[in-house]
């Protein structure tokens, strides 16, 4: 796959051209329309749903968008690396990894700042927020290192659940892979989700890695490595909203 920029087909939708852009998503380009920021062809656009000509000359503020072709990368994210920025924070970015040829990127989802591994960028806002919402409940799996063993007691505590802020967290699937490290399968994400389980039963994560995102392993990409992935690796992610 490529991110050149490629004609929009007969009668794309603005909303759908903008968030192929880069801009956002379809629903999060809405306001760039609505505050008469973007203009067809010098013309100012009227509404998110207006079609686009093949062709046409989209800007926004003055600049001119194009429509990429989608492109999703596999990243393994080092530790010490945010997967955000904010104010306060002037630890690496990890969309300061990336080529800046590829324009702006996407994280699907988050790791910490103390965890490491398999994490998916896309150039296309929408398609990151699909591949991250919580209803399609995609696996991720991650081998845990703790401070002490864990007995079988606690394996099974993980996967029948333990109560936390954000609710009930709970593991498909814990395996001992180790005296002290763990195979640990979710379908959920809650926040720091791991090392809060492992807390509230009184242990220390040491390290996280994740190494796998649904059907896609991180292999053998080493920390701050990363790849594009083919079509069919990539259409075997995408879901449907």
């Amino acid at each position: 796959m490529s991110s050149d920029p490629v004609p929009a087909r007969e009668g794309m939708r603005l909303n759908r051209f903008l968030a192929a852009a880069g801009l956002g998503s379809r629903r999060g380009v809405e306001s760039l329309v609505a505050e008469g920021r973007v203009r067809i062809n010098k013309r100012q656009a009227g509404s998110p749903g207006e079609r686009v000509p093949e062709g046409a000359q989209v800007t926004v503020d003055g600049r001119v968008v194009h429509a990429s072709r989608a492109v999703v990368i596999a990243l393994h994210k080092p530790r010490g690396v945010v997967c955000t920025a904010s104010a306060q924070d002037r630890r690496p970015i990890i969309t300061e990894l990336m080529p800046r040829s590829f324009g702006r990127l996407f994280t699907v989802g988050r790791l910490d700042a103390e965890s490491e591994g398999l994490i998916l960028l896309t150039n296309q806002g929408e398609l990151a927020q699909r591949l991250a919402h919580p209803k399609h409940k995609v696996e991720k799996e991650y081998r845990v290192k703790l401070d002490r063993a864990p007995d079988e007691g606690v394996l099974r505590q993980l996967e029948r659940g333990i109560r936390l802020k954000e609710g009930l967290a709970k593991a498909e699937k814990v395996l001992p892979i180790g005296r002290s490290e763990v195979r640990m399968i979710l379908r959920q994400g809650m926040k720091r989700q791991i090392r809060l389980m492992f807390r509230t039963l009184g242990f220390t994560v040491e390290r996280l890695k994740r190494t796998r995102i649904g059907g896609l392993e991180i292999g053998n990409l080493v920390p701050g490595a990363w790849r594009v992935l083919s079509a069919h690796e990539a259409g075997k992610l995408d879901v449907k909203s």
